[in-house]
This record gives C-alpha cells, structure tokens and sequence, in this order.
C-alpha cells in the first residue's frame, strides 16, 4: 500500500506533464504489481486470521444457539412437570378432602348410632326399674290384700252373720280399701 502511495506521489510531481488521469504503462505494471503482492501477504498474514476468527464467531454462534435450545427445552420439561405435579397435588388435596368429608359422615354416625344406643339403654334401664317397682308394689299390695282378706275372713267367721251383715262387712272392707 505504501508502495502504491509513493508511486502516485510521483507521478503527480511532475514527470512527464501528465495527469492523473492518462494512461501510463508503467505505472498500472507497477499498481498491478503492488495489489498482487499485498494480496499475497495478506493472504499469508492475514487471511487465515480472518477466517479462523470468522469461523470461531460461527461457532461460538452456534454453540450459543444450540445452548439456548437445549435450556429452552429443559424449561419446558421442567414446566411440564411442575404442570404435572400441580396437578397431583390438587388431586391429592382433593382426595384428603374426600376422605376428611368422608370421615366427618362416619364418626358423624357412630356418634348418632352410640348416642341412640345410649338412649335405648336407659330407657330400657328405666322400663325395667319401673316393672320391678311394679312387681315390687304389687306383691307388697297382694300381701296386704291377702292379710285383710284373712281379717275380714276371720271378722265373718267369728260373727256368725246373716247374708246381709255380710254383705255390709264386705261393702265396709272394701270402702276401707279404697280409702287406704
């Protein structure tokens, strides 16, 4: 480059009396000459550099594009599963609800049930108290039925009484009954 500069420095000085714009023969063999020699050193030099830092950027491009995909795709994957475990931990939180209702309705009735049992029991407890007062009432009542019956019996026997005296103690024993 520095040669093709300082052959137009010269030819602009003046050589010849001829502008820029004429045709030299000499001046394009050496322009000519100049651009295939810089290309050759550039292509030596330079060229592979320029290449291998194209094909480096290429790669590094690349790699970088193949890495963006693959953490998509992991991305992805992880929200799908984090989509499928929200979804079993909704049916899960479901299904402890169910059961929860579930065991509410079961203890609900157990509790009904006992307390139902419960109630029979003493009410059966207290029917039974109540027959054996009864029973109770009633023997005692059939002890002294039968001790008066015998007084009376015994009243009749000692007095020997016509029909109607005794019909009168019996009418009598009987009102004495009544009143106790």
């Amino acid at each position: 480059m520095f040669a093709f500069l300082s052959s137009l420095m010269l030819l602009s000085s003046g050589e010849g009396g001829g502008s820029l714009l004429d045709v030299n023969p000499g001046l394009i063999f050496w322009t000519v000459i100049t651009f295939l020699l810089l290309l050759v050193i550039l292509k030596k030099m330079a060229w592979k550099p320029i290449l291998n830092s194209l094909s480096e950027r290429e790669n590094f491009i690349k790699e970088s594009v193949e890495r963006a995909e693959t953490a998509k795709k992991e991305a992805e994957e992880i929200l799908e599963e984090n989509k499928k475990r929200l979804a079993q931990a909704e049916e899960e939180a479901q299904k402890v609800i169910a059961q929860g209702r579930e065991y509410a309705e079961n203890l609900k009735s157990q509790i009904l049930e006992e307390s139902k049992t419960e109630a029979k029991k003493l009410i059966d407890d207290a029917s039974a108290e109540i027959e054996r007062k009864n029973l109770e009432a009633f023997n005692s009542l059939k002890g002294e039925i039968a001790s008066i019956a015998v007084d009376a019996a015994e009243k009749i026997i000692r007095t020997n009484l016509d029909k109607e005296k005794q019909e009168k103690i019996v009418n009598d024993f009987i009102n004495d009954l009544s009143k106790s």
